[in-house]
């Protein structure tokens, strides 16, 4: 198994373009088109599926990525459980960084399939 190092939060805290969201405030909803994924600067942002929270997000996390990897709208909610800084990677921004960032890439790689083995083990 490929381990990366990345430190999403040293890469990006210096971005000009944050997001700052406050307890409680959605940023984005189920069903929503997709724009962007998200990098957690500070804070934890809560993904949910209906009602149900299936993740906590923490600073160094990403989430929003599924959607711009298979270009469909958004099957979560995320809602910010606690203030939080957020940096948006854009379409554009996201396909340069996986071609020019073979870490980010694996990053990415790793998030999705750690997701993915989760909600495997709450259905079986």
């Amino acid at each position: 198994m490929i381990k990366t190092q990345l430190n999403l939060v040293s890469l990006f805290e210096s971005e000009k373009d944050q997001l700052t969201v406050t307890a409680g405030q959605p940023v984005f909803r189920e069903g929503d088109a997709a724009q962007e994924l998200f990098v957690v600067l500070e804070g934890s942002v809560d993904l949910l599926v209906g009602a149900q929270v299936v993740e906590t997000v923490q600073p160094g996390g990403i989430f929003g990525e599924l959607a711009l990897v298979e270009s469909s709208p958004r099957t979560a909610t995320a809602i910010a459980k606690t203030d939080a800084r957020l940096v948006p990677i854009n379409e554009r921004r996201f396909t340069y960084l996986v071609a020019n960032t073979p870490f980010f890439a694996l990053h990415v790689m790793g998030v999705l399939a750690g997701r993915l083995r989760r909600m495997d083990e709450r259905f079986l």
